[in-house]
């Protein structure tokens, strides 16, 4: 099974289109929620260098903090997809 890590905002449509994708794939995944404040985001700034989300971190795979949604979309299909 994938150990993926997605670092995500409540009532974000970036994190949603990501989240969409990893439930069409049936991927599980460990969520974490990040404060509304950039200024507050520190975990996700030590994981991606940034602090936008969402960001995926997939640890069998090297991926240390992808940012950007539909590069995330994009690599789940490639990596995971059928």
């Amino acid at each position: 099974m994938a150990n993926l890590e997605l670092y995500e905002l409540e009532g974000c449509p970036y994190c949603a289109k990501v989240i969409k994708k990893l439930d069409e794939l049936g991927l599980d995944y460990e969520s974490h929620m990040v404060p509304r404040s950039h200024g507050e985001r520190t975990e996700v700034k030590e994981v991606s260098g940034q602090t936008g989300v969402p960001v995926l971190v997939d640890e069998d795979n090297g991926v240390d903090g992808m940012p950007e949604s539909d590069d995330i979309v994009e690599y789940l299909e490639e990596t995971y997809g059928q």
